[in-house]
C-alpha cells in the first residue's frame, strides 16, 4: 500500500474515531427497519450455509451489528475495522464475537480460508483507483464458490461520484460498474438488490451478491 492509500486509511480511522459514538448511535437498529436489507443479509448467509462452515469476515464491520446479525442467522463471523473506537464498541455489544483493529485491504488470513465476506459501506470511502486491489483482496481470502456481499451507494446512471458523506469522502457507484469490475478479478454476480432511499436518506442503495469462480 503506497503513502497515499496510508493516508487515506489513517484519516478515514481518525474521522470515525471522532465520529463513534454518533455513529453507533446512527446506526443503531437500522436492520429492524429495513427489510430489503434484511432480505439480502438472509439470502447471502443462506448461499454461505450451502457452501460449508468456513468462516465470515465483516469486512468495515463498525460496532458490529451486521456480525451480530449474521451470527444469529447461524454464520461464524468476526469483523474487522480500521476505527480502534468503533471496535471497542463491537466487543462490548457482541462480547461472544471476534473483532479486531486492521485494514481489509490486507489481512493476516490464509488464501481461500473464508466462505464469505461482508463489505457493508465499507468500500465507500476507498478511493475508486484502489477498488480493483480490495475486491482482489476478497478474491484471495474466499474459498471457491465463496461468497461477497457489497453494499453501498448506488450513483443513479452517473460514473462514480464523490459526496460529502457526514464522517469523511465517500464514493456513489454504478452498481453495473462495480458487478463489471468484481467480473475482472474473478467474481460473478449471483443477484443484485436496488432500494430507494427512505425518509432520512438522500440516496439510493445497492446491494451485490457475487461469488468467487
Amino acid at each position: 500500500m503506497d503513502t497515499a492509500s496510508e493516508s487515506y486509511l489513517s484519516v478515514t480511522a481518525k474521522a470515525y474515531d471522532a465520529r463513534a459514538s454518533d455513529y453507533v448511535a446512527f446506526v443503531q437498529g437500522g436492520l429492524s427497519s429495513q427489510p430489503f436489507d434484511h432480505s439480502v443479509l438472509t439470502a447471502f448467509a443462506g448461499l454461505v450455509r450451502q457452501g460449508g462452515a468456513a468462516p465470515v469476515a465483516d469486512l468495515g464491520c463498525g460496532p458490529g451489528y451486521i456480525a451480530g446479525h449474521l451470527r444469529d442467522m447461524g454464520l461464524e463471523v468476526f469483523g474487522v475495522d480500521l476505527s480502534a473506537s468503533l471496535i471497542e464498541y463491537a466487543r462490548r455489544l457482541y462480547p461472544d464475537l471476534q473483532f479486531s483493529v486492521g485494514s481489509m485491504a490486507a489481512l493476516p488470513a490464509g488464501d481461500g480460508t473464508l466462505g464469505g465476506i461482508v463489505s457493508w459501506y465499507s468500500l465507500i470511502h476507498t478511493p475508486p483507483a484502489e477498488i480493483p486491489a480490495y475486491l482482489a483482496e476478497f478474491h484471495r481470502l474466499l474459498e471457491p464458490g465463496g461468497h461477497l456481499l457489497l453494499a453501498f451507494f448506488e450513483s443513479e446512471g452517473r460514473p462514480v461520484v464523490s459526496f460529502d458523506h457526514a464522517v469523511t469522502a465517500a464514493y456513489r457507484w454504478p452498481i453495473d460498474g462495480l458487478a463489471e469490475m468484481a467480473d475482472t478479478v474473478g467474481f460473478r454476480e449471483v443477484g443484485r438488490m436496488m432500494r430507494k432511499p427512505v425518509d432520512g436518506e438522500r440516496f439510493e442503495r445497492g446491494r451485490l451478491i457475487l461469488r468467487k469462480v
